[in-house]
């Protein structure tokens, strides 16, 4: 029991999984749309919150280790559970790597912006002190997180409230680009960028078998987790589109580093660099959390080889960490080179992408157990979760569709050669 975490471990999880690096850069994109992105952030959080009650529900009927495969499983079998399971820790990879990536990105200022010299092994010790904080087990991991999740509120809530003060709603401006747009056209690809920022909710299912009472721990949790980063990101996105006019905003290039400037004059800006660096790391320790809970859930289903499920002395599942930790630093080391940094960027859009078919295949999961239960007040909950996933899936463009096919398609191997044969070697 003493290598378990309570509720504020987890809410902590839930809030640091959401919130990363991209809130420094969302604002950029979201200013040709003006006012209308505020009504997108409702929109993206209505949803985002209805995948958090979806998730909330499974977790709360299966609290088990491994998050959306033992959801895909209970419902459609081991082979899908397999496949959702590989393209959910798949797709983990290279979201870590990007964060770790621009985490330490955000140090550069305090280097005098001449870190690329020393950027690869800045990245290395990074991932290799999270790597080492993981090994300590999840209760390290929940103190460390919590901890991070403080400051990370405190500094997220510091900012926009400053930046409040200097507030001038002349500065919503929408460009002439979006205005010729329909009313329906303009919210659906603001909230397409909006909805983004919720990826990694569903984290902390993975650690069920760590939580205190999961099926009570972790749905609250994740509901009130998911409701707190809808607020957060809407505060600090009204904070600084009113702080910033538009049309300079949609050619900043570090936009928080230009509201401090215009807060506080003077060289306080560097403190951006600061706050970034921690919420990109909290970011990177939730994910690296979760990644070898994943690898440990498939591992105890039999749906990957035993050795993922071994743990040490800390009760942490050290082959899936250390795992994780060699395919994250073999990525750093791909992208250290500028341009196929650049090519890496698509990949990671697709690999969103992947997430949203996973989101997707649980929607279908709580719906199937829902029809069995015959619990059909939770089918609002439900439709509206396949809504926005299959909405976002429209909108995407069919190339990114069908580069994230390469996911799933990257376990095949795994699947026919070592998966297949133990399921025929079991019966």
């Amino acid at each position: 029991m003493s290598n378990k975490i309570g509720f504020l471990a987890v809410f902590a999880l839930v809030i640091s999984s959401q919130i990363g690096s991209g809130i420094f850069m969302l604002p950029i994109s979201l200013a040709p749309y003006g006012i209308y992105s505020l009504i997108s952030w409702v929109i993206s959080g209505f949803g985002a919150i209805s995948l958090a009650l979806v998730f909330a529900l499974l977790c709360a009927k299966f609290p088990e280790t491994g998050g959306p495969h033992v959801y895909v499983k209970h419902a459609f079998g081991p082979t899908a559970a397999f496949f959702i399971g590989w393209t959910y820790w798949a797709s983990s990879w290279v979201g870590s790597t990007a964060v770790a990536v621009a985490s330490i990105g955000y140090l550069a200022p305090l280097f005098h912006n001449d870190v690329q010299s020393i950027r690869l092994l800045l990245e290395t010790t990074l991932i290799l002190v999270i790597m080492l904080i993981n090994l300590r087990g999840i209760t390290t991991v929940g103190h460390v997180e919590l901890l991070l999740m403080i400051a990370k509120i405190a500094i997220l809530f510091a900012i926009p409230i400053a930046a409040l003060f200097f507030f001038n709603g002349n500065n919503f401006i929408v460009s002439e680009e979006v205005s010729n747009l329909t009313v329906s056209q303009i919210f659906a690809r603001s909230s397409l960028l909006t909805l983004w920022c919720f990826i990694g909710l569903e984290t902390v299912t993975a650690s069920a078998g760590s939580v205190h009472d999961p099926s009570r721990t972790i749905p609250r949790a994740i509901v009130l987790g998911t409701f707190s980063v809808a607020i957060i990101y809407f505060i600090n996105s009204l904070a600084i589109m009113g702080l910033i006019n538009g049309n300079h905003l949609a050619n900043s290039e570090a936009p928080y580093v230009d509201a401090i400037k215009i807060v506080l004059p003077g060289n306080w800006y560097l403190i951006v660099s600061v706050i970034a660096f921690i919420v990109s790391v909290s970011s990177l320790n939730a994910w690296f959390l979760a990644d070898g809970q994943v690898a440990l859930g498939l591992a105890k289903d039999k749906l990957m080889p035993q050795f993922f499920a071994k743990r040490n002395r800390h009760n942490a599942p050290f082959c899936g960490i250390i795992i994780n930790t060699l395919g994250i630093l073999a990525l750093l080391i791909l992208t250290s080179s500028e341009n196929f940094a650049k090519q890496v960027t698509s990949i990671i859009d697709v690999a969103v992408v992947s997430y949203l078919f996973v989101y997707l295949a649980c929607c279908l999961a709580f719906f199937k157990v829902i029809i069995q239960e015959r619990n059909y007040c939770k089918f609002l909950i439900g439709g509206v979760a396949i809504f926005f996933c299959c909405w976002i899936i429209y909108e995407t463009p069919i190339n990114t569709l069908l580069m994230s096919s390469l996911f799933p398609l990257s376990g095949t191997f795994i699947y026919l050669f070592w998966y297949h044969k133990s399921i025929k070697r079991s019966s």
